[in-house]
C-alpha cells in the first residue's frame, strides 16, 4: 500500500434502487490492525452513511485476504503509556474511548451492516464484527480474544457478547484466549452465516443487482435471503460445542486460582484444550482475576454500561504494569518472558482487582457518559 492510499478505503456501489456503502480496512501489512486514524475515519463514514437516505446497506471488510482485522494497534497505545500518558484524558484513554464509541455505533446502526469476517478476526476486529447485523465467517476464519496474553482484558464490548454465548463458553474464551473457527462462531452465536472463502466479490455483485427499498427492516430481510445463496458447502469441525460440558465443569468454582487449576487438570489428553490452558497459564494472573470479575459481574449490564465499564478497566490497565510488559514480551523484545506483577494466580490481592473497577472520572464526566 502506498502512503497515499487511505487507511480505510470507502466507496459506494450503485444498484437498481439505492446504493451500497463499502468500507475496506486498508492496512494489510499490519493485518488491518486498528489505528486511531482508522477508527476515526470509519466512524465518520458510518455516521455519514447512516444519515444518507440513498444508502440502503453497508459492507465492512478487510484488505489483503489474510485478516479482516487482527486487533487494535496496541503498539501505538503502549508507546504512549511508556511516554507517561496514563491519565484519563491522555492518548490511550482517547484511543479506547473512540474505539468503543465506534463499536457502539455498529451495534446500534440503523441500517443493515454486513461485516465480512474472513481470515483473522481478533481483539479489535471482534469488536467491529460483534455488532454487525449480518456477520459472515468463511472456512478460513480464525477468531479469538487473546488479551490475557498481553496483560489486558477482553474489551470492545466483550462484556456484552461473551456473556450472551452458551453458558460457560464466553468466560472460558476470555480466560484462555482460545482460538475458534467459523463453525464455533456459528455455534456461539457470534456469526450469522458461513460463506465460501473469496466470495466477497460475488456477493457485492449480487448486492448491486438487488432492488433495495427505503425500509431498513425489509432490506435486512433481503440481505439475509441474498446471503443464503452463497452458503459454504462445508464447514470446519466444531471445537467448542463438543467440549462445552467439560468446559462448564472447569468453571464450576468462582475462585480464580481453583478455576485455573481445574482448567489445567481437565484439559489433559485434549490437544485443543491443552493449548488453551497453556495460554492461560502463561498469561497475566492479575488479568485472569479481572476478567473473571468483569464477566461474572457484567452479565446484566446494558450494552452502554458494558462499554463504560470497559473504558474504566482500559484506563486502569494503562496505569498498571502488566499491559505494557505483556506487549513488550510478545511484540517488542519478543522474548515471550513477561515479568507479571503477580507470579501466581493465588497471589492476586482482592483490592488489586477492585482498583481496576474504580472509575478515574467523576460521575457523568467520562467520555462515554
Amino acid at each position: 500500500m502506498s502512503e497515499q492510499e487511505p487507511v480505510v478505503a470507502c466507496h459506494e456501489l450503485t444498484c437498481a434502487a439505492g446504493r451500497i456503502g463499502v468500507a475496506r480496512l486498508n492496512t494489510p501489512r499490519k493485518l488491518n490492525a486498528l489505528g486511531l486514524d482508522m477508527i476515526q475515519t470509519l466512524d465518520r463514514q458510518l455516521s455519514a452513511w447512516a444519515e444518507d437516505p440513498a444508502i440502503a446497506v453497508v459492507v465492512l471488510h478487510g484488505a489483503g485476504g489474510k485478516a479482516f482485522c487482527a486487533g487494535g494497534d496496541i503498539r501505538l497505545v503502549t508507546d504512549a503509556i511508556r511516554r507517561g500518558e496514563t491519565g484519563p484524558r491522555d492518548m490511550p484513554a482517547t484511543y479506547f474511548a473512540e474505539e468503543y464509541r465506534l463499536d457502539y455505533r455498529i451495534h446500534t446502526y440503523p441500517k443493515p451492516l454486513l461485516v465480512w469476517g474472513e481470515g483473522i478476526v481478533m481483539g479489535g476486529g471482534m469488536g467491529l464484527m460483534a455488532g454487525g447485523s449480518h456477520r459472515v465467517v468463511t472456512p478460513n476464519s480464525l477468531l479469538a480474544m487473546p488479551e490475557i496474553t498481553i496483560g489486558l482484558f477482553p474489551d470492545v464490548g466483550a462484556t456484552w457478547y461473551l456473556n450472551r454465548m452458551p453458558a460457560g463458553a464466553g468466560l472460558y474464551l476470555g480466560l484462555t484466549g482460545a482460538r475458534f473457527n467459523a463453525a464455533d462462531a456459528l455455534f456461539l452465536g457470534f456469526a450469522d452465516c458461513l460463506l465460501e472463502d473469496g466470495s466477497l466479490d460475488a456477493v457485492l455483485e449480487a448486492l448491486q443487482a438487488c432492488r433495495w427499498g427505503a425500509e431498513p427492516a425489509a432490506d435486512h430481510d433481503r440481505l439475509s435471503e441474498l446471503l443464503r445463496r452463497f452458503v459454504a458447502a462445508s464447514a470446519p469441525a466444531e471445537q467448542i460445542g463438543p467440549r462445552l460440558p467439560r468446559i462448564r465443569e472447569m468453571l464450576r468454582y468462582r475462585d480464580v486460582a481453583r478455576t485455573v487449576a481445574e482448567i489445567r487438570r481437565l484439559s489433559a489428553g485434549d490437544a485443543y484444550l491443552q493449548e488453551n490452558a497453556e495460554r492461560l497459564l502463561a498469561g497475566s494472573p492479575l488479568s485472569a482475576h479481572v476478567i473473571s470479575a468483569q464477566l461474572r459481574g457484567g452479565k446484566h449490564l446494558s450494552l452502554a454500561e458494558c462499554f463504560r465499564l470497559e473504558l474504566t478497566l482500559a484506563v486502569r490497565f494503562a496505569q498498571g504494569h502488566d499491559f505494557a510488559e505483556g506487549v513488550r514480551a510478545l511484540l517488542i523484545d519478543k522474548d515471550r518472558q513477561p515479568r507479571w506483577e503477580c507470579t501466581d494466580f493465588a497471589d492476586v490481592a482482592p483490592e488489586r482487582v477492585t482498583e481496576h473497577f474504580r472509575s478515574p472520572w467523576e460521575p457523568g464526566e467520562g467520555p462515554l457518559d
